[in-house]
């Protein structure tokens, strides 16, 4: 069994998060969720407009948030840095738990990745959204209570260290290894 960590611990991480590189990344894990509690880590995925992550839930499971249940768009992939990822879950077999899809090695904090900011991950290009994505009881249940404070606290949201809600604008093929490059005035 994995050990849990405690808010101080987490909190002592907090500058290796913070070192995270600013404009070009990598691309360290994508995970695709077939079904409720199933992950699959892929050394490939497709993005697509309509689907999200080719074989991922998203589409079929819907939306809570919205009268039709119609799938949030703006909550089409999210992506966790790839620092927190290790320091929450310890083992890197274990990243796949907290839920997203893309894994990176970049800065997603709002400052550096505000709303509408495009990051292109391989053929494919995704835009950060307004939606918060936060710990939840899963989230706490996999990883600690201590875990939830942690990414739920004000410094946590500033930095997303639970990550950030992205919708797709050009679908492509995405490989774990892929340079992940922030746009600065729209361009890449």
């Amino acid at each position: 069994m994995t050990t849990l960590l405690t808010r101080a611990e987490l909190e002592a991480g907090l500058d290796h998060i913070r070192a995270s590189p600013m404009e070009s990344g990598t691309l360290e894990m994508i995970v695709r969720r077939p079904e409720v509690g199933e992950r699959e880590m892929l050394d490939e995925g497709v993005l697509d407009l309509s689907e999200g992550l080719v074989g991922d839930m998203w589409q079929r499971r819907g939306s809570r948030d919205k009268i039709t249940g119609d799938p949030d768009v703006d909550r089409q992939i999210t992506v966790m840095n790839a620092r927190c990822a290790a320091l929450v879950a310890r083992d890197r077999g274990r990243w796949p738990l907290a839920g997203d899809q893309l894994y990176v090695d970049l800065d997603l904090s709002v400052a550096n990745i505000p709303p509408g900011t495009r990051l292109q991950i391989g053929s494919a290009v995704i835009e950060a959204t307004t939606e918060l994505h936060l710990g939840c009881s899963k989230f706490q249940t996999r990883f600690g209570w201590s875990a939830v404070l942690f990414v739920n606290s004000r410094v946590g949201r500033e930095l997303r260290l639970r990550g950030m809600s992205a919708k797709i604008v050009t679908g492509g093929v995405v490989r774990t290894g892929d340079k992940v490059h922030v746009a600065v005035d729209g361009e890449f």
